[in-house]
C-alpha cells in the first residue's frame, strides 16, 4: 500500500501546523512541511524520515503553483491530506483598528486558504482525500476586540461546511477543526497592540491586553502536542464535518447551541464591556 501523504501550510516551530506534521510523521504518513521561511521549520522535524520542506506564501499565486508542482512530481499527482494551517492574529477593537492590518488578515487566513485548496483539489480529488481547514472557536464565540480574526474563522467555518457538500460526489472530505485555547507561539506573531490616546476602549484596556498577550492560553491553554494528537487521531479515524479540539472548545460547542443572549452574557462580562459607559 502506497504511504499516505500530506501537506500543512505554516509549519514554523512552535505552532500547530508543526505539531500536526509531528503527529502524522509519527503515524507513517509522507509530511510535506511547508513555511513562507522554512528556516523557521523547526529542525528536529526537518531531520525526521519522510519530511520533506516546501516553502509556500498563500498569499503569492507563483508560491501555490510552484509547491503545486513540486508535490505533483514527488507524491506522483496525488495528496490525501491538505491540512490549511497558515493564519494571522490580530487584536484591537473595531474603532481603533487599522484597515491595512485587517485585509492582510483576511489575506492569509481566508482568501490564502481558498487559494490553496483550489490549487491542490485535482490531487486531493485524484486521491479522494481530505482538505482540513484549521478554524477556531472564535468563529461562532464573537470575543470582543478581536472581530477582525472572529470574521475570518467565521467565514472558513463556513466555506468548509459549504465545500464539504460540493465535493462530497468526488469523494473528497473537508475537515474545519474549531479549535479551543492551545499553548503555542501564536500570540509572538500578533501585531503589537497599542491602543490609541483617544479610544473609546482605554477604560477597559486591561482586559484587552490579557487577550493581546495570550496571558489565558498560556495559563489554560491545551499542550499544542496534545492537541495535535488529538486531532490526527480523529482525522486519520476518517473525520468529516466539525471536530472540536483544544481547551473551551466544548464549553463553546455547548453554548453555541443555546440561545444567544446566553452567549452575550458571557463574553460581555468577560471582556469588561458590561460596565464601560
Amino acid at each position: 500500500m502506497a504511504t499516505k501523504t500530506v501537506l500543512i501550510t505554516g509549519t514554523s516551530a512552535g505552532g500547530i501546523g508543526s505539531a500536526l506534521a509531528f503527529a502524522f510523521q509519527k503515524r507513517g504518513l509522507r509530511v510535506f512541511a511547508t513555511a513562507r521561511n522554512t528556516s523557521k521549520i523547526d529542525p528536529a522535524l526537518a531531520d525526521l524520515p519522510n519530511v520533506e520542506l516546501l516553502s509556500l506564501d498563500v498569499t503569492s499565486d507563483a508560491s501555490i503553483a510552484a509547491a503545486v508542482a513540486e508535490v505533483k512530481e514527488r507524491a506522483g499527482g496525488k495528496l490525501d491530506f491538505l491540512v490549511n494551517n497558515s493564519g494571522l492574529g490580530y487584536i484591537m477593537p473595531f474603532l481603533d483598528l487599522d484597515m491595512d492590518e485587517a485585509k492582510k488578515l483576511f489575506d492569509v487566513n481566508f482568501w490564502g486558504v481558498l487559494a490553496a485548496t483550489k490549487a491542490f483539489a485535482p490531487m486531493l480529488i485524484e486521491a479522494k482525500g481530505a482538505i482540513v481547514n484549521i478554524s477556531s472557536i472564535s468563529g461562532v464565540a464573537y470575543n470582543p476586540y478581536e472581530i477582525i480574526y472572529n470574521s475570518s474563522k467565521a467565514a472558513i467555518t463556513m466555506f468548509g461546511d459549504t465545500l464539504r457538500m460540493e465535493l462530497a460526489p468526488m469523494g473528497v472530505k473537508v475537515v474545519t477543526v474549531m479549535t479551543g485555547m492551545v499553548k503555542t507561539n501564536w500570540y509572538n506573531n500578533v501585531p503589537t497592540f497599542i491602543l490609541p490616546s483617544d479610544s473609546l476602549y482605554l477604560p477597559v484596556v486591561e482586559h484587552i491586553e490579557a487577550g493581546a498577550t495570550g496571558v489565558d492560553n498560556a495559563k489554560n491553554g491545551t499542550p499544542v502536542d496534545v492537541y495535535a494528537e488529538s486531532v490526527v487521531k480523529h482525522l486519520l479515524g476518517g473525520a468529516n464535518g466539525r471536530i472540536w479540539h483544544g481547551a473551551m472548545s466544548t464549553l463553546v460547542w455547548s453554548l453555541s447551541l443555546l440561545p444567544y443572549f446566553v452567549m452575550d452574557y458571557v463574553m460581555m462580562d468577560r471582556s469588561g464591556l458590561k460596565g464601560l459607559k
